[in-house]
């Protein structure tokens, strides 16, 4: 499916919402622009124009929820070979800043070195393979194992090692093992795969520009915390991106401010974007455009392939966040664990604007809790109950964002993709 363009449109106000105070910069310009083409979009369907819709539905095998051959192979070739989101680039603010990354099930250490670049090594020291890096976070110039005290430089070299004289014959070349990271746009992305490549501009491609007008590197630590679910990790990832469910499960929480029959998507290879209309948009229809409030309204749900969902909302005027879902599987098949994190967009937040961020984060995971991973959890337990019966599952055309993200990863995997269904008939 070719991507959805965005009416590039011209800024209405001088000042960005998004800011706080101060002129807009050519970042900032182009991202109230991009907003004001998804606010147009959303005001011609609430005027009657088609959805972004899917051309047909598409059904999919229940297996690839529930095959354990299948998640070992998605463990290795997607959460190993593949770019992931890290964390954010302030997460890592400064020269001798470090952070474990565990998440894909290989331990890892990113450090910012002394001229501010990345680095990415094994957490595993060269002598015996302890863990060497054992804090989730900090700052340090050198790294000691706790085991027998051998020492690393943050640029990975061996330089400390007790009674050498012992290991003269193999310590030159036992410095630590590198692992790729790259940073682009205020993403931190690692590849899990020791002494390998990786080319992250050709993995963003043309969604690159997207993710750079947001301005993620000024964005500030908030809050974060884990949410366990007991299903397969596209299971709960498959929540995050259709609203169909909305007027259903969220019909207490979500339903009443979303339009989910109104949504604007768009795709950039692997990545996609998805709007949902809110029930205050349709008064725009009886409004001039520069009195539309998109800076605010609009809320952006991207999603990095392969696992990571990014979501651009705002509390009030002048008072956005930026949220990370990320979801990475378990040893089993049925475990998921989503790394859930929340951002000031442009600085230290004020006491009252972290006040307010945080209570979009409790409110945000209390939905997740409560109701999406209740309902992929059991959802989850069905399937795996059934998959051998040649069970399926089928994503409709107003689950585009679905139908898009499972072809991309079948394709990574070389494995059968969804099927399309015409009239009835499931291609093949």
């Amino acid at each position: 499916m070719a991507m959805v363009s965005v009416e590039p449109g011209r800024p209405h106000r001088s000042v960005n919402l998004w800011e706080l105070g101060g002129s807009m910069t050519d970042h900032a310009t182009r991202l109230h622009q991009s907003k004001m083409g998804t606010a147009r979009r959303i005001v011609a369907q609430l005027r009657g124009a088609p959805p972004d819709w899917a051309p047909n539905p598409m059904i999919n095998a229940a297996t690839v929820y529930t095959d354990p051959a299948r998640h070992a192979l998605e463990r290795r070739k997607i959460f190993r070979e593949t770019p992931l989101v890290a964390c954010l680039s302030s997460d890592l603010p400064e020269p001798g800043s470090y952070r474990t990354f565990d998440e894909a099930g290989v331990p890892v250490v990113i450090v910012r070195g002394k001229g501010g670049e990345l680095k990415g090594f094994l957490n595993v020291c060269r002598h015996r393979g302890a863990r060497l890096v054992r804090d989730a976070q900090g700052k340090a110039s050198r790294f000691s194992c706790w085991f027998h005290a051998w020492t690393f430089s943050s640029d990975g070299a061996l330089v400390g090692v007790p009674q050498r004289e012992g290991f003269e014959a193999c310590a030159k070349e036992r410095n630590l093992v590198p692992v790729p990271v790259a940073e682009r746009h205020g993403l931190v992305f690692v590849k899990c795969s020791p002494n390998s490549t990786m080319d992250i501009d050709a993995f963003l491609g043309d969604f690159a520009p997207e993710l750079a007008m947001l301005e993620l590197g000024k964005a500030q630590f908030v809050k974060s915390e884990l949410l366990p679910v007991a299903a397969n990790w596209k299971y709960a990832l498959d929540t995050y991106g259709e609203g169909y469910h909305f007027a259903s499960l969220h019909r207490q929480t979500l339903a009443p401010y979303r339009h989910a029959e109104v949504q604007v998507y768009d795709r950039w290879g692997p990545h996609h974007r998805i709007t949902w209309a809110a029930h205050a948009m349709s008064e725009w229809m009886k409004q001039p455009e520069q009195e539309w409030d998109a800076d605010t309204l609009i809320g952006w749900v991207h999603f990095i392939f392969p696992n990571t969902i990014l979501y651009t909302g705002s509390v009030k005027p002048g008072k956005g966040y930026y949220t990370t879902f990320r979801h990475f599987p378990g040893e089993a098949v049925g475990e998921t664990i989503t790394y859930k994190s929340i951002y000031a967009p442009f600085g230290a937040p004020s006491a009252e604007q972290r006040a307010d961020i945080e209570a979009a984060f409790a409110a945000t995971a209390h939905v997740v809790r409560t109701e999406d991973y209740i309902v992929a959890a059991e959802g989850w337990r069905s399937l795996a109950s059934v998959h051998e019966d040649g069970a399926t599952v089928i994503y409709g055309r107003q689950e585009v964002a679905l139908q898009h993200q499972h072809r991309a990863i079948a394709a990574i995997l070389d494995c059968a993709p969804p099927r399309e269904v015409v009239d009835g008939m499931a291609a093949e």
